[in-house]
């Protein structure tokens, strides 16, 4: 039987017309790309967090001489979140890459690592992946990860 799904997103043409909480969090993450340890891709990536309290924590991708050894940027602010500020949810999060002229999406490992932050907090994440002029939002790391592992 032939089935479909929808997906849910937001587009902004201009970063400008992003909501203002989010439009920082899109400037803490391309923050945190400059810190971003890319060597070997040259692609830096740097991810932001808003909580729930209304910090903002930030990481980027670090790359090793042993690949895949490496870790991107949003499972290092995921991780971190996990290990330091559990009690105080993700309410956002922010994807960015430079160079940048295209939005920044994250891999499939990554999206699974979103998803399961969201089942840890019992709360959707707000994802916002941007370029240097536009982005792309969905409500939850589900949207990006339709059929999802779950144990």
């Amino acid at each position: 039987m032939k089935q479909s799904t929808k997906i849910d997103y937001e587009h902004y043409d201009s970063l400008q017309d992003l909501p203002a909480q989010d439009y920082a969090l899109v400037q803490a993450a391309r923050a945190a790309a400059e810190s971003a340890h890319a060597p070997y891709s040259h692609f830096k990536v740097g991810a932001a967090a808003r909580l729930c309290s209304g910090d903002i924590i930030s990481a980027a991708n670090c790359e090793s001489e042993v690949f895949p050894s490496g870790m991107c940027a949003e499972r290092s602010l995921i991780y971190f979140h996990t290990s330091n500020h559990s009690d105080d949810k993700i309410e956002a999060l922010a994807i960015v890459s430079s160079p940048s002229e295209r939005e920044c999406y994250p891999c499939g490992a990554c999206r699974q690592a979103l998803l399961d932050a969201e089942m840890r907090q019992q709360n959707p994440i707000r994802i916002i992946m941007a370029s240097d002029s536009t982005a792309t939002v969905v409500k939850s790391a589900e949207v990006l990860l339709p059929f999802t592992f779950k144990l």
